[in-house]
């Protein structure tokens, strides 16, 4: 298993349609068990492959307290989602730190082949549910904050642009330096 790099926004790879995954072979199952120890690392409960460059429809979730329930969805499809809506704050490990209200569906029903390539259906509410539609968006290219005001993508992409910036002048620092 290995840690994955994770792209930031705005990097234009995020805005890429995954296309779907051909197989679940050796190779997805190795993608899986470094996404999900990427998104642990990373403290997150969501991953799509698309935030690790690989433009495939897969997502790793865990929305668990204690971290042991992994969820594996491969080319999750939206079968129906609810008229009911939930407005949280949502936050992305693709933008750090940022977290803004994003309205979604209460409930959803997706089916996806899981680890094993096996057809199944699931039925998500709360957390769980807002989680899959936010990383079944970034299978279709599409970040949270372009849910957001044109004023906050700004402020947003500035932001983040300005703390790379900084990061890559302390790296820089810290090579002279060693």
């Amino acid at each position: 298993m290995a840690l994955l790099p994770i792209l930031r926004y705005p990097d234009s790879r995020l805005h890429k349609v995954a296309r779907p995954v051909e197989a679940v072979d050796a190779r997805i199952r190795s993608l899986i068990a470094d996404m999900f120890e990427t998104m642990y690392d990373a403290k997150g409960i969501g991953l799509a492959a698309t935030q690790v460059d690989v433009h495939e429809r897969l997502i790793v979730i865990d929305t668990s307290e204690e971290r042991n329930e992994p969820l594996v969805l491969i080319n999750p499809e939206l079968v129906w989602a609810s008229e009911e809506r939930l407005k949280g704050d949502e936050g992305c490990l693709s933008v750090p730190g940022i977290y803004d209200g994003v309205e979604r569906a209460a409930r959803v029903k997706v089916r996806a082949l899981d680890a094993e390539g096996r057809s199944r259906e699931i039925e998500a509410e709360d957390l769980l549910a807002v989680c899959i539609q936010h990383e079944m968006d970034h299978l279709m290219g599409k970040v949270f904050v372009q849910y957001l005001s044109p004023l906050k993508q700004g402020r947003i992409k500035t932001k983040l642009l300005k703390q790379e910036k900084q990061e890559k002048q302390e790296r820089r620092e810290h090579q002279e330096s060693a």
